[in-house]
C-alpha cells in the first residue's frame, strides 16, 4: 500500500497531465477534426488509459 503522501503526489501529477493534455487537445481541436467538448474525454482517456 502506498503511503498517503505518495498517493497525493501521484494524484496531483495525474491532474497536471490531464489539464495540460486537455488544453493541448482543445487548442488543436480544429486541426484534429474533433469538437472542443470532446477534449476532456480524450484527455481523461490519455492520462488514465480508459
Amino acid at each position: 500500500m502506498k503511503r498517503p503522501l505518495s498517493r497525493l503526489i501521484a494524484s496531483a501529477e495525474r491532474r497536471t497531465r490531464y489539464r495540460r493534455t486537455r488544453a493541448e487537445i482543445a487548442r488543436l481541436s480544429r486541426d484534429l477534426g474533433i469538437s472542443p467538448q470532446d477534449a476532456a474525454d480524450l484527455a481523461h482517456r490519455a492520462v488514465r488509459g480508459h
